[in-house]
């Protein structure tokens, strides 16, 4: 398909508007002159992502007269499962400024999820620029069009609680006004993109609303993150495909963890009910240690364990404890998480036995 000049790849074309929910948690329609529902334009950016296949599920689940587009760096990241929920797809790199405006002028979104960007922090170590150039400018790029556009959109720009580093345990748990204490270069891609949202919000009155997530977990994530890294290596030494023994890096510090449905639904409802310029937590407000991740998880499995140390898997920098407060979410939106840890241990442990059993 070619639009004013750009060639855009659509992997798999929407089915047409889907049928109304009999309940949605969201509201995602609007009322046309005659009373009828006009459906919306929500677009996913990252959507080949772990984020981002679990908040297509919802929406399509929640919000089924919603029109799901969703971008894609390479179609590598394409998914059977993508497809399934009768969501758009376009291949593009965020970095390119002329495409990402070509594209939204042909989409015309009227809800943005921007959920692309380089996650990895100890990537952000081996490549500080990449880094920051795929989550400051994709960002710069997506407001900018929208600004040049004249979209009326509501924007969703995910930052990170990495931005709060490590925080005065007395401070804890972390609040939105929280310092920044950036430790990698991932952490400072981060605080100036959220920083930029808040300017555009504030300079050209766009309807942006910003998410600190702290750490999440699930299925479909990937092995480069320790939950489903762990969960990995035990599942294949309950399979006999490797030794019992788990590689890890440091034990010691303690996160804070919540369900990625959890999150997606955060997401969901700060979007619709937040307040443009404001931020908000996503987190489960509870600290667990990545000793007590690491324990739950064996006790889950039906093979002994040994455990290892590996000194590669130790960040250069390593922040303690990180953990927050969701006050303020749920004082705008109601929202608080309703996944306990163990569950979610639980499925991506089952997730990963599947996985290797059909490999």
């Amino acid at each position: 398909m070619t639009f004013r000049g750009f060639s855009f790849k659509v992997i798999r074309a929407a089915c047409g508007t889907l049928r109304r929910a009999a309940r949605a948690t969201h509201n995602l329609s609007r009322q046309g002159a005659e009373g009828t529902d006009t459906a919306l334009n929500a677009l996913i950016s990252g959507a080949g992502g772990f984020v981002g296949g679990h908040l297509l599920a919802y929406l399509h689940q929640h919000a089924p007269t919603v029109r799901l587009h969703g971008t894609l760096f390479s179609e590598a990241e394409n998914r059977p499962a993508l497809a399934a929920l009768g969501c758009q797809l376009w291949t593009l790199d965020l970095r390119d400024a002329e495409a990402v405006r070509d594209l939204l002028a042909q989409v015309r979104p009227t809800h943005i999820y921007h959920l692309a960007g380089q996650a990895f922090v100890p990537r952000s170590f081996a490549a500080p620029w990449e880094t920051l150039e795929i989550n400051l400018r994709g960002t710069l790029n997506l407001l900018e069009a929208v600004r040049a556009l004249n979209l009326d959109a509501r924007i969703l720009v995910v930052s990170s609680a990495e931005i709060y580093g490590a925080a005065d345990p007395e401070s804890l748990p972390l609040t939105e006004h929280a310092p920044f204490i950036p430790s990698s270069p991932y952490s400072v891609s981060k605080i100036a993109q959220d920083m930029l949202a808040w300017q555009y919000a504030r300079a050209h009155k766009l309807h942006v609303v910003r998410a600190r997530p702290f750490n999440h977990i699930g299925t479909g994530q990937s092995p480069n993150f320790a939950v489903p890294d762990w969960a990995s290596q035990i599942a294949a030494a309950e399979l006999g495909q490797r030794e019992p023994i788990v590689s890890v890096g440091n034990l010691a510090a303690a996160r804070d963890f919540t369900d990625v449905r959890d999150v997606v639904r955060a997401y969901a409802l700060a979007l619709e009910r937040g307040e443009s310029g404001e931020v908000y937590n996503v987190c489960s407000g509870a600290p667990q240690t990545m000793q007590h991740i690491l324990e739950t998880l064996i006790s889950l499995s039906s093979t002994p364990i040994t455990v290892r140390v590996d000194p590669e898997r130790v960040r250069p920098i390593e922040i303690p404890v990180l953990y927050g407060s969701y006050a303020r979410l749920q004082a705008h939106t109601g929202w608080q998480p309703q996944i306990s840890l163990a569950q979610s241990l639980s499925d991506v442990l089952s997730e990963w036995r599947t996985r290797l059993r059909s490999a």
